[in-house]
């Protein structure tokens, strides 16, 4: 069955693939876009330059030949005057035909209407000079002056073909100057736009790897209560939905495990019970007298059902731990005090074993389940005792800080530092410990865990180098709410 709402299907690709490769495309389209703009004002500048170039070079040309025709018409008119050859009007019709052909190219430039103006009147100066040439008899000296006007306006043509080139490199500039303002602010609004998509598109991507992640990380801190929902593509989707299946499969487990356990301790306790009043009657010699013997056999059978019920009430702890942790009770505790009763509890085995307690208890009130921390300290305390050798010393020291900070170390083989991180693990045992006696349950530690961190305190193995174990409790003051 899968409820999850039909809307992440929508905005997702089907696979993980194709998402990737959508996210390349949505970051790499911005670039695209602007290396296009980019390439594209870069051909429209290379086009006007390459019109200007062409336009310049020819209003160049065509303003020279224009003077060398003029100089070239004026010298035939002079020689018409002085040899009066009609011949030489053959080569004036000549050069006047380049001159008009020379003319119409500089006409079609793109002349601006001052400069059309003057080239049209070197056009119409020389029409009236051509007129004036044939007409019976010449007028002599107006030819002449009339062609020193013709030359000084043909250099203004020159002058006029100089104006297009500065004109043409003046829009060159222009049009580069624009180029480079439109790309710099087409670049400073692509780089944040390209950062802002791949943020984006890294969320979009991440939000399903951090689900998966979240979820994997709970699987393995055995919370198995929250559903597992996925939002992305139908194949993390779906691997979404298999870890949810897992996690449904190992709640099913556990709640197995859980009556499994409840049951063989309910059931071991009873006959348990029995085996340790009879051992105590036949102790107190209820049935009469034993031999020394016979007290040996009941001493060891009475030691060994103390262990077992210890071990029973552990595995009963252990199910108070993982049904009713969320269950506080809380109310004001001094934790010293709590310390002190659970240091009181072991005396007797701590003594019998030469080990002395170095305590240093501050006073610290604070908002707590009182049960749940005597069952803290108890561990603490019976585990420092366990592990500590013959005429072994125990330190317990608490002090205020912004928390409650509770030290309990001893002077044991210690813990390994690959060992750090399991030794709060369920039903785990230490490798090295106390020869000669009952192993533990592996429980004591992993129920101390629960309960600190129900408190929203932790617990945590201190390495200081000073030889032994040396645990750290940090409670909060206060409770939340």
């Amino acid at each position: 069955m899968n409820d999850r709402p039909e809307f992440t299907r929508s905005y997702y690709p089907r696979s993980f693939l194709k998402l990737l490769l959508l996210a390349y495309a949505i970051v790499a389209l911005p670039l695209v876009i602007a290396f296009i703009n980019a390439a594209m004002y870069v051909q429209r500048l290379a086009q006007q330059s390459e019109t200007a170039v062409a336009q310049a070079a020819q209003a160049a040309r065509g303003s020279r030949m224009l003077m060398e025709q003029v100089t070239a018409l004026e010298r035939v008119m002079r020689q018409f005057l002085i040899l009066g050859d009609r011949s030489l009007l053959q080569d004036y019709e000549r050069f006047r035909s380049d001159f008009k052909g020379t003319t119409s190219e500089l006409s079609l430039l793109p002349l601006d209407e001052l400069q059309l103006r003057e080239l049209n009147r070197t056009i119409d100066k020389e029409q009236s000079l051509y007129e004036l040439l044939h007409a019976t008899p010449a007028d002599r000296p107006k030819l002449i002056e009339g062609y020193i006007a013709l030359s000084a306006l043909a250099r203004g043509v020159l002058d006029i073909s100089n104006d297009l080139i500065d004109r043409e490199l003046g829009r060159m500039r222009q049009t580069a100057q624009h180029a480079q303002e439109i790309l710099w602010w087409q670049m400073l609004a692509t780089i944040p736009t390209v950062v802002i998509m791949a943020l984006a598109v890294t969320l979009l991507i991440a939000r399903p790897i951090r689900e998966l992640d979240q979820a994997i990380r709970r699987l393995g801190t055995g919370d198995f209560g929250a559903d597992i929902r996925v939002h992305g593509p139908a194949d993390l989707q779906y691997l979404g939905e298999r870890l949810d299946w897992m996690r449904r499969r190992l709640l099913d487990l556990e709640q197995q495990e859980r009556l499994f356990l409840r049951h063989v301790s309910h059931e071991l306790k009873t006959p348990l019970t029995s085996l340790r009043e009879g051992s105590e009657l036949l102790a107190e010699g209820t049935p009469g007298p034993l031999s020394d013997a016979q007290r040996e056999v009941v001493a060891i059978v009475r030691k060994n059902s103390i262990a077992l019920q210890s071990l029973i009430e552990d595995l009963l702890n252990y199910h108070s731990a993982q049904d009713s942790v969320a269950r506080l009770n809380i109310a004001p505790v001094r934790l010293d005090r709590v310390v002190k009763q659970a240091l009181e509890d072991h005396r007797l085995a701590a003594q019998a074993r030469g080990i002395r307690a170095d305590s240093r208890l501050e006073p610290v009130t604070l908002q707590a389940d009182a049960e749940k921390l005597r069952v803290v300290a108890d561990n603490l305390v019976s585990n420092a005792v366990k592990y500590s050798p013959d005429g072994g010393i125990i330190s317990l020291a608490l002090r205020r800080e912004d928390d409650a900070v509770l030290d309990v170390g001893d002077t044991g083989p210690g813990i390994p530092v690959d060992d750090c991180d399991r030794i709060f693990d369920w039903f785990y045992q230490r490798e090295h410990g106390h020869q000669g006696r009952v192993r533990g349950s592996g429980l004591g530690l992993a129920i101390a865990r629960v309960f600190v961190v129900a408190h929203g305190g932790n617990i945590e193995v201190v390495n200081d180098g000073a030889g032994g174990a040396h645990f750290r409790v940090r409670l909060p003051l206060d409770q939340p709410g």
